[in-house]
């Protein structure tokens, strides 16, 4: 039921957030997201970010029988993404404040927090879909960087699409929210599924190629019992 819920509320932040590009009538391959929030229905923003936090954070309890690691890295990504709905960036062409500080720094945490995540999650269930995706998220994340970079050295950042390169690092991540939470659910199915093996003494062991098993696969024998013991 939880994995559902968390599903559930990922999918209807992604939701509000395609409805808000459909009706703010920005340019989005220039225009950044955070900019949204000064479009028409730019309620939807704050809406779409925190129910995919509130989602994520539903999903990472299930992470966490995987690898624990993982969960809090989705954990730090939930509660980044509620500092970036609270906190509104700053108008285009004002200076740096405090919320658009807080914004800003939060999002780059939450970007580069969920892929390590799924990469340790593609470690463990050695799923090629999650680390493929976590791979799209890191290189356009590095894209999404280029222009505050260029900023900095005092170059004109207008050749690198900022828009698009966010918006693809968004969708990237949240499927790879998507599919290793699909990928943890998966192995943990199969660990539950695996058969036991009764040794002789009546005792229960883990399938082959596990401890208490012998190395063809079988159970191992167990060991005659002492003259003493017997008498």
């Amino acid at each position: 039921m939880g994995m559902v819920l968390g599903y559930l509320l990922v999918a209807v932040g992604a939701a509000a957030m395609l409805a808000l590009h459909l009706v703010a009538g920005l340019d989005p391959l220039t225009d950044m997201i955070s900019e949204y929030v000064f479009a028409p229905y730019g309620w939807l923003l704050p809406v779409s970010l925190t129910s995919i936090a509130v989602g994520s954070a539903v999903l990472a309890v299930r992470l966490a029988r995987l690898d624990r690691r993982a969960a809090l890295l989705v954990g730090v990504w939930s509660a980044c993404l509620l500092l970036v709905a609270a906190f509104p960036t700053d108008r285009p062409g004002l200076s740096l404040s405090l919320s658009g500080g807080i914004h800003r720094y939060a999002a780059f945490a939450a970007f580069v927090s969920l892929p390590v995540a799924g990469l340790l999650v593609a470690r463990a269930t050695r799923s090629r879909q999650v680390r493929l995706l976590c791979a799209v998220a890191l290189g356009s994340l590095l894209l999404v960087v280029l222009p505050y970079a260029f900023r900095m050295l005092h170059l004109d950042p207008g050749a690198v699409p900022a828009g698009l390169t966010q918006r693809l690092t968004v969708v990237s991540e949240v499927a790879a929210l998507v599919a290793m939470s699909v990928s943890a659910s998966v192995s943990a199915s199969v660990s539950a599924a695996r058969p036991a093996v009764t040794t002789p003494l009546g005792g229960l062991t883990r399938a082959a190629g596990h401890p208490g098993t012998a190395e063809g696969g079988g159970p191992r024998r167990a060991r005659p019992l002492p003259y003493a013991a017997v008498r």
